[in-house]
């Protein structure tokens, strides 16, 4: 169940009433719907919703966008008037009455832009001051709209009087996500009025003369101070504001973080519902929501899915296969997503529809498209059957893990730039943590990243590192770099007891260099529950052990273990997928060992082609497998 508290903020209240539909209720995938610039009817709003209910789905985002081939000469009603809203009230009333969940992407595309939007709020860089971006792809395509300055808590309550206006009525009935997509705002250099002001109070020198050169080499340790101090703008004028308003108007914050200039993993405890997507970022990426929403004490991990799973040609373009992608092939995504945290399937997506008019795929820039005319349509409702399965057995209880480990956010942004290798066109920085797996030693224990910010409040009592609900009986510290104060912390908490693996001897980043560190690190090493070697360290056996492993993700409700173990064939999965990777599967079997309160569990499992399992470890030890009933298809594409 979805636990949001209402907050006091600064955002005007509104008195909403609530029906029983609970978001994300049984686990059933919802679908981005994307509404393009027109006039929206009604009988066609039912007519969708009607069908997604028919196809095992819980629920919808609405996503608005631009005209349908740019054309500005559609009709439409003018973006937030009360001839928008008409519609969109409809839809979130049509959805409450046939038990559908709905979501509102907060604005019209995306980075969060307004067409009056007053200068001072407008993003720039720090060479850019009155030149903010404009974005054009929206509702009122051509109209050129300024894009938020995400670093100015001001800038988003100005934005958000407005999206609460347009949307009061339809926060009304059921509760309703307002999203924000990952961080499409330019990084580089980025900047806002102050930021130099306080950026030489915290650190004692000016950082102005070397905003030319902060991405070369030679310049890491300003690059650091940089992002930390622009990691507090982001967290705290934008993300912590944009949950507060939300819960003032009645509704939940759903965010994917990734590609925020920001400590990740605090930014995703700042929001309800964290989000990963898949396969523009990878599975592994999702561990660090997953983490963030086990902290925070939230239930629910989304995740955007198939995104262009076979690869991305932009706009105005099909992507490879698009319109004919394999159900095979997004099982493998999705199970992965299960492995790696993910208990939330949000498919990418549905374009707008009329009754009898066929699909609008040919405007819609990236797959899946999801539809009456889908290539899939067969296999659509046994799918989203599927998942829903998955994702409520992957809510039982809490997110089980043994072992915290500290998520490497010093050794990012002391990397600053990813070698040509690893970069995309819209992938260039360390600080996005791509690339980000536990160690190999850790792989057995579902360990969970933790920050600074965690270690700063965690206590140790017991024999356990406590941090909300969440227990560990170790931590790693496996990183390059580490921060003076979270060298402090990780000393307070070994010299409390707490079992704590160092593999490596770590530097302290930024300009500020202080003598003390090494005394700390010298210290820390003298303790006897303190070791570089991982085995002196972890006396306790993993959850699972055995040659290569397969990506598990588990869950403990009460005394009872449910572990999602993915097929093989769904581990590292790297975008793009090659076309029908799933049936190039032909089975196999890994011989495992569960390690239950009631003793070794040795298990011989078989995986049948393109299948993952579900295990329910009982108290006495006692393992099942239990049926998940669903293989998908090849389908064979037309000649």
């Amino acid at each position: 169940m979805l636990v949001v508290l209402v907050l006091g903020t600064t955002f005007s209240c509104t008195s909403v009433q609530r029906t029983e539909v609970e978001p994300y209720a049984e686990g059933r995938p919802y679908t981005r719907w994307w509404w393009f610039a027109s006039e929206i009817s009604n009988d066609d709003i039912l007519y969708q919703l009607e069908w997604l209910k028919d196809n095992g789905f819980g629920g919808v985002e609405i996503a608005w966008v631009y005209p349908m081939r740019g054309d500005s000469t559609i009709v439409r009603p003018a973006w937030l008037s009360k001839e928008w809203a008409a519609p969109v009230n409809y839809a979130k009333r049509a959805a409450d009455s046939l038990g559908l969940g709905c979501d509102f992407t907060y604005g019209t595309l995306w980075p969060f832009n307004a067409f009056d939007l007053p200068d001072e709020y407008a993003t720039h860089s720090f060479y850019q001051k009155e030149s903010p971006q404009n974005r054009t792809l929206t509702w009122e395509h051509p109209r050129k709209a300024k894009i938020l300055n995400h670093l100015d808590r001001e800038a988003f309550a100005y934005y958000a009087a407005r999206m609460n206006e347009g949307l009061k009525d339809a926060y009304k009935g059921s509760r309703s996500g307002v999203f924000v997509d990952s961080w499409e705002v330019e990084t580089r250099h980025l900047w806002t009025d102050g930021f130099g002001e306080k950026f030489k109070e915290r650190f004692g020198y000016a950082v102005e003369p070397y905003m030319d050169k902060l991405y070369e080499p030679g310049n890491e340790d300003v690059y650091y101070d940089y992002m930390t101090l622009m990691s507090d703008y982001v967290l705290y004028e934008f993300y912590k504001p944009f949950t507060d308003n939300a819960h003032s108007q009645g509704a939940f914050s759903r965010s994917q973080c990734g590609g925020a200039p920001a400590d990740l993993l605090g930014a995703f405890m700042l929001v309800d519902v964290p989000e990963t997507e898949a396969i523009l970022y990878e599975p592994n990426y999702g561990r660090i929501p997953a983490s963030a929403a086990a902290l925070a004490g939230n239930d629910i991990v989304t995740s955007e899915s198939f995104t262009c799973l076979y690869g991305w040609k932009g706009w105005g373009g099909k992507g490879p296969y698009q319109d004919q992608e394999q159900i095979g092939d997004m099982r493998l995504i999705a199970d992965a997503l299960f492995a790696n945290g993910t208990n939330q399937i949000i498919w990418h997506g549905m374009p707008f529809n009329e009754k009898g008019k066929g699909k609008n795929d040919n405007h819609f820039y990236a797959s899946v498209h999801v539809g009456p005319d889908s290539f899939f349509k067969d296999q659509l409702k046994e799918f989203n059957d599927y998942m829903a399965k998955v994702s409520r057995y992957m809510r039982k209880g809490r997110t089980y893990s043994d072992v915290a480990m500290y998520l490497p956010l010093e050794d990012s942004w002391m990397g600053v730039e990813y070698p040509d290798s690893l970069q995309m066109p819209w992938v260039w920085g360390e600080y996005e943590l791509r690339y980000v797996f536990a160690p190999d030693y850790l792989k057995g224990y579902q360990p969970l990243w933790v920050n600074a910010k965690v270690l700063s409040q965690a206590s140790f009592s017991d024999g356990l590192l406590r941090y909300g609900d969440m227990t560990f009986s170790a931590l790693a510290v496996d990183v390059e770099w580490l921060d003076i104060e979270t060298l402090r912390q990780v000393l307070r908490l070994a010299e409390q007891g707490l079992p704590v693996v160092m593999p490596r001897e770590p530097k302290q980043p930024g300009m500020n260099k202080s003598g003390e560190y090494a005394d700390l690190y010298a210290g820390l090493m003298s303790l006897t529950n303190v070791s570089a070697v991982p085995s002196d360290i972890l006396k306790q056996k993993p959850l699972i052990e055995g040659e290569d492993l397969p990506d598990f993700w588990c869950r403990m409700d009460g005394e009872e273990l449910y572990i999602f173990v993915a097929n093989p064939a769904a581990r590292q999965l790297k975008y793009p997928l090659r076309y029908g990777q799933a049936f190039e599967d032909k089975g196999s079997r890994r011989e495992l060992t569960v390690n239950t309160s009631a003793g070794a569990q040795h298990l011989t499992l078989e995986f049948r082609p393109n299948e993952s399992l579900m295990l329910k470890v009982g108290g006495n030890g006692k393992v099942e497998v239990i049926d998940l009933g669903f293989s998908a298809k090849e389908l064979l594409l037309e000649p």
